[in-house]
């Protein structure tokens, strides 16, 4: 049986005192560039994202692909079909592999997936274009948070994670002036523009690999994986970096080590988030489901919302993505550190529970008929202020609280069964409810993604981890016993 390991379990191998190292580095030039280098995968998302949200309404013309909103939808649901997919796949790759391997293939997959786009004929190709889009940026969701928390000192690590979850929203804010601006009948128009704008983010994704190459592997990794040579090589070289900027470094406080330890399999993997921290298991997925549905519901649908009841032109949707993306880059911005003082638990309880609250509101106000296309807008801005915060923390949690060695399959997992879940079926099903024409209907829909990020914020208050200033393995000691291969 799979045993859980303390600290004490171990001798002192070469770089067992990597996470210690790691974790007393003051803030510098280096963690910056790694930051940049690594958090650019939310923003393509973003950009992604809100490109098919800018567009939807383009695409329903008959000059264009002539979709419907159902098929707007569904091609919603395919992008997220494709991640739930790439980050099961690319995810248990990035454990046995290596962090950086798979960071630059995934986004090599990103890249081809998305200029395949912009040369689609038919909903059909247009479809499975945006599935293998999908495979591309769901494989970087694993890679990036395995690596992100592997490379950040634990003091920073919430605030550092939520802002580069929340950087999602500037690849929103570009996507969204992308479109404006390919869209418009003096640059390229609708017949063209679209395709023009799916174009550009593939050229965006190419110039992001030329950065990544100077990423190292995670050191935490090399040295689980019986690499202490290149670790200690690799972690010789960031400290001489950030001591070059802040002069002598401080000694590294007692912490737990991390030693060579073989891959588990799948059945170990099974074992651990099934029994050692089925608690953990539940909170994680409970967040993960209820936040993909309340984000995929409105963002995938923001433009048919827009264009069907409040009458804003397909070509100018773009211009309402800015308040809503504002507001959703400052969530996590601002609040981000309050996750590293106040706490995991009570901030997670409180950004969950807010945003639930502010949609059913939003709801309520959305079949009265209280708003108009800018109130509609701004009622989401502040809704997903909190949202943004609560979304990126949902990541946070996955990618902290179980082991280094299956840290990248469970962040893939808990992604896959949420996403999957909550992220296919929202598109499809608030495509099909604005298809009805009923206000009533899309507030219905509101409502339920309310009550699931409530009762998901809920759940974390009650049984969350305190994981705010921990180092990762003090947070889920090492796995022992992992000793099959898949």
């Amino acid at each position: 049986m799979t045993t859980l390991a303390t600290s004490a379990s171990f001798s002192a191998p070469a770089g067992a005192d990597i996470p210690a190292r790691l974790d007393r580095l003051p803030w510098s030039r280096w963690h910056w560039r790694v930051v940049i280098a690594l958090g650019i995968a939310w923003v393509l998302d973003g950009l992604e994202v809100t490109m098919v949200g800018s567009i939807g309404g383009v695409l329903e013309r008959g000059d264009t692909l002539g979709l419907t909103a159902a098929q707007v939808g569904l091609a919603g649901s395919l992008y997220v079909a494709g991640a739930v997919t790439g980050a099961l796949v690319f995810g248990r790759m990035t454990d046995r592999l290596g962090r950086k391997k798979l960071f630059m293939l995934t986004l090599a997959v990103y890249a081809a997936a998305t200029f395949a786009t912009a040369f689609s004929p038919t909903f059909a190709i247009f479809a499975v274009c945006r599935f293998f889009t999908g495979l591309g940026i769901g494989g970087e969701y694993a890679a990036i948070n395995s690596a992100i928390d592997e490379l950040v000192p634990a003091r920073v690590r919430g605030r550092v994670n939520l802002a580069i979850n929340g950087s999602f929203w500037l690849g929103a804010a570009l996507g969204a002036g992308l479109a404006l601006v390919v869209l418009d009948p003096r640059v390229f128009g609708p017949v063209w523009g679209w395709r023009v704008g799916f174009g550009l983010g593939a050229l965006l994704a190419l110039a992001i690999v030329l950065i990544r190459r100077h990423v190292p592997e995670s050191p935490r990794w090399l040295a689980a994986h019986g690499r202490a040579a290149e670790a200690e090589r690799i972690l010789a070289d960031i400290e001489a970096q950030v001591a070059r900027e802040h002069g002598p470094l401080p000694p590294p406080a007692a912490h737990p080590s991390v030693g060579h330890r073989p891959s588990p399999s799948l059945r170990d993997v099974a074992r651990v988030l099934l029994v050692h921290y089925r608690q953990r298991s539940a909170v994680a997925l409970g967040l993960m489901l209820s936040q993909a549905f309340f984000y995929n519901a409105i963002f995938f649908t923001y433009a048919l919302v827009l264009t069907r009841f409040h009458g804003v032109d397909a070509s100018r949707v773009a211009l309402y993505i800015f308040p809503f993306a504002l507001g959703n880059v400052l969530g996590p911005l601002l609040l981000g550190p309050l996750f590293d003082s106040v706490g995991r638990r009570r901030m997670i309880a409180l950004t969950y529970a807010g945003a639930g609250v502010g949609l059913a509101l939003t709801g309520v106000a959305f079949m009265a008929g209280w708003l108009d296309a800018l109130t509609q807008a701004l009622a989401w801005s502040a809704v997903f202020f909190l949202a943004s915060a609560a979304a990126s923390s949902a990541y946070l949690t996955v990618s902290e609280v179980f082991p280094l060695e299956m840290r990248a399959i469970a962040i893939a997992l808990f992604y896959a069964v949420g996403t999957g879940a909550g992220g296919f079926v929202a598109p499809w099903l608030f495509g099909a409810l604005i298809e009805t024409g009923s206000r009533g209907a899309v507030a219905i829909g509101y409502g339920i993604g309310a009550a699931l990020v409530i009762a998901a914020g809920l759940a974390a208050l009650r049984w969350g981890v305190d994981a705010e200033r921990r180092t990762l393995e003090e947070i889920a000691p090492p796995m022992e016993g992992a000793r099959r291969g898949a």
